[in-house]
């Protein structure tokens, strides 16, 4: 096994970015191997020169070279320490950029986010980021999960998008980072409630309420609210539902009373379990906030 993945490190270059999926001197077979190791590549320049190849593949349509290749092997290296920081940054940018582009198929953004999850998860775990980069990623975070239109979650021949699922991941891992201040997980917690209850009446059935409910449940850890800003913030999701002549009678305020009531009980689960007394502040809003739903 050793000589083979000796022989893949050899047929390695360096890809040029927007490059070929699977990236130039590898094939999806020669992938399928190194996962076999897992992803064991022991010369640091071929690893990040393929960590970088393999961003081109989170657009591509087949999940097993989307989701089983690249992101598993960018994630697998992240974990465990095996990108350096100028590598780091590399994937953030491309990541950023590739936010900014059009994604006409639905793969793209969501995958970015969730390989940006792992991106925040290694300056949380051994930081690396200058405030200003921190700054900037909770910016691009927040307006990533704002800007999510497209719900489709796992569909049997493409495989998963989960585009909210995906920024409530990358908001957990800023969330946890004890490095961000008061007003960023603010902002954080403001844009979870915008995708809480969806204004476009999508009714979510691939558990994005239990993920927007995790990085909620992260910020209360650390203190966000207390227990009058909770009641607030939770009774401010109920205009949500849309005019109260719509109550029972029209499909896209019933799928959003699904969402809420989904993410109210997911919170107050979470809560309710928790020992740390800030979370628990959050019950008597979520209580109050499950009562007055229609």
């Amino acid at each position: 096994m050793r000589s083979i993945v000796f022989s893949l490190m050899l047929l390695a270059v360096v890809p040029a970015w927007g490059g070929p999926c699977p990236p130039n001197g590898w094939s999806a077979e020669q992938l399928s191997v190194l996962r076999q190791t897992g992803f064991a590549l022991e010369d640091a320049g071929q690893r990040s020169a393929l960590a970088l190849g393999l961003l081109e593949c989170l657009g591509e349509a087949d999940p097993e070279l989307r989701d089983g290749l690249a992101y598993g092997a960018l994630s697998t290296w992240m974990r465990r320490n095996e990108l350096a920081p100028e590598t780091l940054r590399e994937v953030r940018e491309r990541l950023y950029t590739m936010l900014a582009q059009p994604d006409p198929h639905g793969f793209r953004w969501p995958f970015a986010a969730l390989v940006l999850s792992e991106v925040a998860r290694t300056d949380r775990v051994n930081p690396w980021m200058t405030p200003a980069e921190r700054t900037a990623m909770v910016l691009r975070a927040v307006t990533y999960l704002d800007s999510v239109r497209d719900y489709r979650g796992f569909e049997a021949d493409a495989g998963w998008r989960h585009g909210v699922a995906h920024g409530a991941d990358w908001l957990l891992q800023l969330t946890l980072n004890p490095s961000l201040d008061g007003p960023q997980l603010h902002r954080i917690v403001d844009a979870i409630g915008q995708q809480a209850v969806p204004a476009s009446g999508v009714a979510y059935v691939f558990g994005e309420p239990q993920r927007l409910a995790a990085p909620l449940v992260s910020a209360a850890r650390r203190g966000v609210r207390d227990e009058a800003g909770w009641k607030a913030w939770f009774a401010a999701l109920l205009p949500r539902l849309g005019a109260p002549s719509l109550a029972w009678r029209d499909e896209g305020w019933l799928a959003r009373r699904h969402d809420l009531v989904a993410f109210l009980q997911a919170v107050y689960v979470e809560a309710d379990q928790s020992d740390d007394k800030r979370v628990r502040m959050m019950l008597p809003g979520v209580k109050e906030a499950l009562k007055a739903v229609p």
